[in-house]
């Protein structure tokens, strides 16, 4: 009894030196596996796309959710065995893109430069079809378009237009168009494109509706066909890459854009994304952390605020559609409330209470 006592704790002793060993050595050798999260294309994705068109589900819950980081990853993330020459993406590498319109400059124009533009002012670009002193000598990047001020398929094709243009021949990394009722929150915006690797082509943002929206394109001899694809909404924000905008040159460049929208008899929005699934065969990313005035926007919680890109306000159903958000300012104070939003991100600006 006492012997196989002493042959059993003999085994022990020999198993735990032999653990020791191998831990030792594995710290010495460094050869732990490592984790791999490169994105692999689902078999039958359309070639040259960058991310399955189910990445819409990738952030599932994260518009309604509670108050941790989203993983937006799915789309085309950046793997942990990324080159390390890769830049580091920075806030000046993105182009931001405002829309708007004259008489609009005084009401929805002013609160985005009270709010973020003020952290973003050197480069946001802000496209209008009016002229304004006040905001050129106050050193916003104001670009006057030749476009008519209407809210027309022509007007607006013709603002994206020249947004695409200036984007072009600003050497930036990523372009991300805007509306005037848009809040955009600079940290969640570059937080979710660092999330891409510079080796994509990607066209991000949320579409307006629960399918692909239905065309016919104009061809030669005023024939027709039928074309579906997926667009991001203009009024929730979306972006594109350098590479993918240089791949969408031939119809969207000078004129080209403006004709490229005519021959599918829809607005610029809708022709963004025509070009992108149509013309080039890529996919959309599908996030949901863009929002427009298009959706119930009151059930976006307040935890979740930071990590949205893009907020918004408006009428839907007759009634005011903005976020329910509490502070300082009254609904009445504040309608939109991008000042309360502002407050909760950045406390610490002069004019919150």
């Amino acid at each position: 009894m006492q012997r196989r006592w002493m042959r059993r704790r003999v085994l022990v002793v020999i198993f735990t030196v032999f653990i020791i060993v191998f831990v030792d050595l594995q710290f010495r050798t460094g050869s732990f596996p490592k984790v791999n999260v490169d994105y692999h294309p689902t078999p039958g994705a359309p070639r040259g796309s960058s991310a399955p068109e189910d990445a819409r589900s990738s952030v599932s819950n994260s518009s309604t959710g509670g108050g941790s980081q989203p993983d937006v990853r799915r789309g085309q993330p950046v793997s942990e065995g990324a080159p390390a020459t890769q830049p580091r993406l920075k806030l000046e590498d993105i182009y931001i893109a405002v829309k708007t319109t004259g008489r609009f400059h005084r009401t929805r124009l002013a609160t985005l430069l009270e709010t973020w533009i003020s952290r973003t002012k050197t480069h946001t670009f802000i496209f209008t079809d009016a002229e304004d002193e006040d905001l050129s000598s106050e050193g916003y990047n104001l670009v006057v378009t030749s476009c008519r001020s209407d809210h027309s398929q022509q007007a607006l094709s013709c603002k994206m237009s020249a947004e695409y243009d200036g984007f072009m021949a600003s050497n930036k990394r990523w372009f991300c168009h805007v509306d005037d009722d848009n809040y955009v929150n600079p940290e969640a915006l570059l937080a979710l494109l660092s999330t891409f690797s510079l080796e994509g082509d990607v066209y991000v943002g949320k579409p307006s509706l629960d399918k692909p929206i239905s065309a016919h394109e104009l061809l030669e001899g005023n024939a027709t066909r039928k074309v579906q694809f997926w667009f991001a909404t203009g009024g929730a924000g979306f972006c594109l890459n350098q590479r993918l905008a240089e791949k969408m040159s031939p119809w969207a460049s000078g004129s080209h854009f403006e004709r490229t929208s005519e021959k599918i008899r829809l607005p610029d929005d809708c022709t963004v994304g025509f070009i992108v699934e149509k013309r080039l065969g890529i996919s959309m990313v599908h996030c949901p952390l863009f929002h427009s005035h298009l959706e119930n926007l009151q059930l976006i919680s307040q935890r979740s605020i930071p990590h949205q890109v893009t907020l918004s306000y408006g009428m839907l159903d007759d009634k005011m559609n903005s976020i329910k958000v509490k502070g300082s300012f009254s609904e009445e104070e504040d309608p939109s409330r991008f000042r309360t939003v502002h407050c909760l991100l950045y406390p610490l600006t002069s004019w919150c209470p």
